[in-house]
């Protein structure tokens, strides 16, 4: 039965892909052509197309003044890069199934992807009832046991309850307020439901649009989103791939089930080809929707090129990020084969508690206090700014504590006097702040850091990786080397001039090959260049959550005890800190301290499951940091612990 490509392509299951389409009517008639992104194909009556995929490319949005049951007044077009801010309108029709749930909505690895929904009636489980009105967050949709599935968390009482709940499931499940707001772009990747609109307010402005504004000038209201998509698709007799929008007025047939799919190219992906197994490489791919870039090895990896791909492997990685006082700071994955070397710089530690973790037995740990603390206790020293010390070890001492004596954790440390050192204890839960004092002014390698050192490590380049054209990290100031992952990748070279060769990671390049049936002329691989890849702020919080959902966080530090007052604590200066250590010449001077965002999100989720959830004063949302607290089942704040 024939409809028109909107229509198809709006009601359409992503895994029922690929799909295979047979143009019935439209405005082309036979021996037309139709451009679009520097793509032209034949959509004439009668031929025939494989569908491989589709992404929204823009955004259709009825304009409503006042609320979002009134009448909308006009339509306008959006793009994904829109500026602004959004919160979105709960739909209010219920889904009658978890599998409609799952035809509709995306439910993916990150935090955008896991939707949250409650149903007005009980839902009896065989080990847990889930009552009326409780929020229901999907994770993800798994086969157990044969059985396709979704896997669910719920949170009572401050602790997470984690379920399965069977596609099969039905009833009445209505999608739960959301209090976050999100970029147009985000809304159009992760919340825009198939075979339904999406209203959505504007929350706030982040920029001035370049261009003429679509919206009615001071324009508060309501937004109703329609998606227009790009559709990806392969043609008989073409190599590339072609992208055809979604509202192209054209009536398409559903072939798939009684076409020979064979006769069509086969795109794999990266994760396709990786899939493969080891003995199938080498082997020669064509590139059919490809990169741009100039450099290497991007301007291998455009459409029609040629590469030959020698295997497939894991490698190891160290993630670094740009030491900064704001939110733009950069990342990226290092390779172990990076031929640079590095210099320390001081790392800085917010409480008493982050110095006895960063404590090593290679060397003693030499910090300087940027922010003063005055002790409750008399056992216990108090801090000014400007105090010096040599961290020792953690140990315990009796403090008098509400008339009795109590036994804490305690960090032991030597103050460093002008002609003297004094021994003094710290309480681990001390809220000061330190930097580091750097003695050590050896260049290391990559390697020797992630042997001798533990992780997060700052440093600088101090000698560039002369194998590289441009080391883009010896540019920047000052860098954290955050951890270790390993990663998947394929190796290339290009297929005419096999002189070098590259990675490429699997998992971040959107790239489409097909497989020729060429022989290798050689099956050794030629020298492999270093590359140090940028990688987004998206990419980055993805890679380090699934790294660390198998790594559980130190314990948290012991809670101030309840009588305790803080006295007001105030920021050094670099010059309050610069005057202090006047010190000896083979000491580094110490830099002003930095604001860094740490990613805590592990802690969090880890404090939840054991059921201690702090009170939460509220300093500043980041919405960056949400990404990386994916799984969580609330909003996560950069915050500061109300005792």
């Amino acid at each position: 039965m024939a409809s028109t490509l909107e229509k198809f392509i709006h009601s359409l299951d992503p895994r029922a892909l690929p799909r295979v389409l047979q143009i019935q009517s439209g405005i082309y008639f036979e021996g037309s052509i139709y451009e679009m992104f520097g793509n032209e194909c034949c959509l004439s009556t009668g031929e025939v197309i494989k569908v491989i995929g589709f992404k929204i490319n823009k955004l259709i949005a009825s304009i409503c003044e006042n609320n979002e049951d009134s009448q909308f007044s006009a339509k306008v077009e959006l793009p994904l890069n829109f500026p602004g801010l959004y919160k979105i309108v709960a739909d209010k029709t219920p889904y009658v199934s978890v599998e409609e749930i799952t035809r509709k909505v995306v439910i993916g690895p990150t935090r955008f992807g896991h939707p949250c929904f409650y149903s007005p009636e009980d839902i009896k489980l065989a080990n847990l009832t889930i009552k009326q009105g409780e929020q229901i967050t999907f994770n993800s949709v798994e086969e157990i046991n044969g059985t396709m599935a979704v896997s669910c968390v719920m949170v009572r009482n401050n602790r997470s309850h984690s379920f399965i709940l069977p596609l099969s499931q039905e009833g009445k499940f209505y999608e739960c307020e959301d209090d976050q707001i999100y970029t147009l772009k985000e809304i159009a990747e992760w919340k825009i439901p198939k075979c339904r609109s999406r209203i959505v307010k504007l929350s706030s402005t982040l920029q001035m649009w370049n261009s003429s504004n679509p919206l009615p000038e001071n324009f508060d209201g309501y937004l109703v989103l329609m998606p227009v998509y790009e559709v990806q698709a392969v043609m008989k007799f073409r190599k590339d791939v072609v992208h055809i929008l979604s509202d192209l007025d054209v009536e398409v047939k559903d072939i798939t089930d009684c076409y020979d799919t064979s006769s069509f190219l086969q795109p794999l992906s990266l994760e396709d080809v990786f899939e493969r197994t080891s003995k199938e490489f080498p082997i020669v791919a064509e590139i059919m929707d490809g990169l741009l870039g100039s450099q290497k090895p991007y301007n291998l990896l455009h459409t029609g090129k040629e590469i030959v791909i020698y295997k497939k492997y894991q490698a190891t990685r160290v993630i670094a990020s740009e030491i900064r006082s704001d939110s733009s700071k950069r990342h990226f994955l290092i390779p172990m084969t990076y031929k640079g070397k590095f210099k320390r710089r001081p790392r800085e530690f917010p409480t008493a508690y982050d110095l006895e973790i960063a404590r090593s037995e290679r060397e003693q740990l030499h910090v300087v206090a940027t922010k003063a603390f005055d002790s409750p206790h008399t056992e216990l020293f108090s801090v000014s700014v400007g105090d010096q010390f040599l961290v020792q070890q953690c140990q315990t001492s009796e403090v008098l504590y509400e008339g009795r004596k109590k036994v804490i954790d305690v960090l032991a440390c030597e103050q460093i006097l002008s002609n003297a050192y004094k021994k003094v204890l710290l309480p681990m839960y001390m809220e000061g702040g330190f930097v580091e004092v750097i003695h050590d002014k050896k260049q290391y390698q990559l390697s020797e850091i992630c042997k001798e050192f533990r992780l997060p490590f700052n440093v600088k380049v101090s000698v560039r990786d002369l194998s590289m054209k441009e080391d883009v990290l010896a540019a920047v100031p000052g860098l954290q080397l955050e951890e270790e992952i390993t990663d998947s990748y394929l190796l290339i070279s290009s297929a005419s001039s096999p002189m070098e060769s590259w990675e490429i990671p699997v998992y971040r390049l959107n790239l489409l090959v097909h497989l020729l049936s060429k022989d290798v002329q050689t099956v050794v691989p030629p020298m492999t260049r270093t590359t140090v890849e940028e990688i987004s702020e998206e990419q980055y919080y993805m890679v380090r959550r699934y790294e660390n959902q198998t790594v559980l966080p130190p314990p948290r530090p012991p809670k101030k005890p309840a009588t305790f007052v803080q006295q007001p604590v105030f920021a050094a200066s670099e010059r309050d800190v610069s005057h202090v250590l006047q010190a000896p010449k083979d000491h580094m001077q110490v830099t002003a301290p930095q604001k860094l965002c740490e990613l805590v999100a592990t802690e969090h989720r880890r404090n939840e499951e054991s059921g201690w959830v702090p009170q939460i004063k509220v300093i500043q949302e980041k919405t960056v940091c949400t990404e990386a607290c994916s799984g969580l089942n609330k909003p996560f704040y950069y915050a500061s612990e109300e005792r």
